[in-house]
């Protein structure tokens, strides 16, 4: 399981002295923990890859707020625990497989330019974990027209 990952990581991070990943998978794992008492049951891969994404995201944000404050030590801070964080996500599919998932679904729904929000359903959930829902919306509604 992920989260059983991430905790041996911790361990291993604490006992080199790595600061910066520590810090990071303290705050991944208290994510995933504030997500399990917020929704009363063990967490599943699939929610942490979700809490994961969460992570990224804020720290992109951070990261992107830092540069243009001028904060470069901060940055480069941000950009690390970007890596770490990443580490952890399933391998993302290039945009040919997504558009191919995408193709098959529109064609097994009949779907036309009304059903962008039916098809983004069915091919997030087909692809959890494993593509963008920024790119997936950009590749549907493009594919719809």
């Amino acid at each position: 399981m992920l989260l059983d990952t991430i905790k041996t990581d911790l361990g291993v991070a604490m006992k080199s002295g790595d600061k910066d990943k520590v810090s990071c998978l303290r705050m991944v794992i208290s994510a995933i923990k504030y997500k399990q008492v917020a929704s009363k049951k063990e967490p599943d891969d699939q929610e942490i890859v979700k809490v994961l994404r969460s992570q990224i995201k804020q720290s992109t944000e951070s990261y992107e707020l830092y540069r243009q404050g001028h904060r470069d030590d901060l940055a480069k801070a941000e950009e690390n625990n970007l890596a770490i964080l990443k580490s952890y996500l399933p391998k993302e599919l290039g945009e040919e497989e997504i558009a191919e998932v995408i193709k098959e679904i529109i064609t097994d729904t009949a779907a036309t330019k009304k059903d962008l929000g039916k098809v983004m359903k069915l091919v997030m959930a087909r692809l959890a974990g494993q593509a963008d829902g920024k790119l997936v919306n950009g590749i549907v509604s493009k594919l719809l027209q």
